[in-house]
């Protein structure tokens, strides 16, 4: 059976999306942090700025900080192999990133349309921001590449189902994952850029944070709080606990709804820890979560235009080991957020699973043949390139 809705979601989403600045020209520069001669060390963000303080006290990290940028240039989530061990661009390779923003900047207003591409800031960012020189968002384990599968996640991963699974057929809701229905991109998959809809808003009161993602999720986390909810308690976003170290604030977040793709209880089904639309994760969203999942979130801001973000996944049953990335956030309190009517409509589900079925029915009665080729093949294999990487 074909796939056009799906993947024409995500083709025409990200077309669509270059017709939005990823980073307003008008905004103030950020940080210049020094590249280091060693490109393959990666020194603590810095902490010598010291953020202005909220009336109760706190540190004010409020504001808009969209990751858009990150998703625009091309900075991959894991590395490609080309970078090796190296956590920044040689000066040829960053000649290129910023060529290639150049590039897209100069496309925008070309066309019309939602189809229309090109964006506005990009090279403003890429020339400015010394993130622009990364390699990848994934910095532990030194190579940039995911840890592998223990065994037992590595057969769940292949016997998963989802709206993205090569030569699957639909048969019920349980057959898609929670970001095809509109109810999760999953934990910590919605703290990372997407093809679209990349605006993280941070709102403050007395005892909490608030991190309200423009896409499927708000987390309201409290400052101090002793103890996690009992362990039969579990959320797609998890229960995190926030606390501050000095100028930085630490996150804790266990309590990570547990399960994986390959059940059809729909009770025991999880979100992925990693999604595919997040340029170079890997495919199908079928990766599962056991209930030992833990993060440790860090914010700090290195001035009053940027966020120094990092996360350390920990799911023993899943991983052989934790891995960490590590991601900056620019201000731009001029972007807008609009309500992302995801499950308003939504008649996908059901016609997927109808069309399947009359499908099948027509190959079996002889009155049609089976697809040739199936759309959902390109998301199997890697199709984001990072123009720095190009030989």
């Amino acid at each position: 059976m074909g796939h056009r809705g799906f993947a024409a979601r995500i083709v025409t989403a990200a077309s669509a999306i270059a017709t939005v600045a990823s980073f307003m020209a008008g905004s103030a520069a950020v940080a210049q942090e020094k590249v280091p001669a060693d490109l393959t060390a990666l020194p603590s963000p810095p902490t010598t700025y010291t953020p202005n303080r909220t009336p109760w006290g706190d540190y004010d990290f409020r504001g808009t900080w969209p990751i858009e940028n990150l998703n625009n240039i091309r900075i991959l989530f894991q590395r490609p192999k080309v970078f090796g061990n190296r956590a920044w661009l040689t000066d040829a390779e960053y000649a290129k990133r910023v060529a290639a923003a150049e590039k897209s900047d100069g496309a925008f207003g070309q066309d019309k349309g939602v189809n229309a591409g090109g964006t506005q800031g990009l090279t403003q960012w890429a020339k400015t921001a010394s993130y622009a020189h990364r390699s990848s968002m994934l910095v532990s384990p030194a190579d940039g590449q995911l840890p592998a599968l223990t065994p037992q996640a590595e057969k769940l991963f292949k016997a998963g189902r989802s709206g993205w699974v090569v030569g699957q057929e639909y048969d019920w809701v349980d057959d898609f994952d929670t970001w095809d229905r509109c109810i999760s991109r999953g934990f910590p998959a919605s703290m990372f850029p997407f093809r679209y809809n990349n605006g993280i808003r941070i709102f403050q009161a007395p005892g909490y944070m608030i991190i309200a993602l423009e896409m499927l999720g708000t987390r309201v986390i409290p400052i101090g709080k002793q103890a996690h909810w009992p362990k039969p308690v579990e959320a797609w976003m998890g229960d995190s606990v926030g606390h501050w170290e000095g100028k930085t604030f630490v996150i804790e977040t266990t309590n990570i709804k547990s399960g994986d793709s390959a059940t059809h209880d729909l009770a025991k089904r999880a979100a992925s820890p990693l999604n595919m639309a997040t340029q170079a994760t890997p495919p199908f969203n079928t990766t599962p979560t056991s209930d030992k999942a833990h993060t440790i979130e860090r914010l700090t801001m290195t001035d009053a235009n940027t966020i120094s973000y990092s996360i350390t996944y920990d799911d023993p049953e899943v991983y052989v080991k934790p891995w960490t990335a590590q991601l900056d956030w620019a201000r731009d309190d001029n972007y807008k957020f609009f309500e992302y009517a995801c499950h308003e409509g939504d008649v996908q589900v059901r016609n997927y699973i109808t069309a399947s079925r009359a499908h099948r029915a027509a190959v079996a009665a002889g009155t049609a043949k089976p697809d040739e080729k199936d759309s959902r093949a390109r998301f199997a294999v890697p199709f984001d390139h990072d123009p720095a990487a190009a030989q």
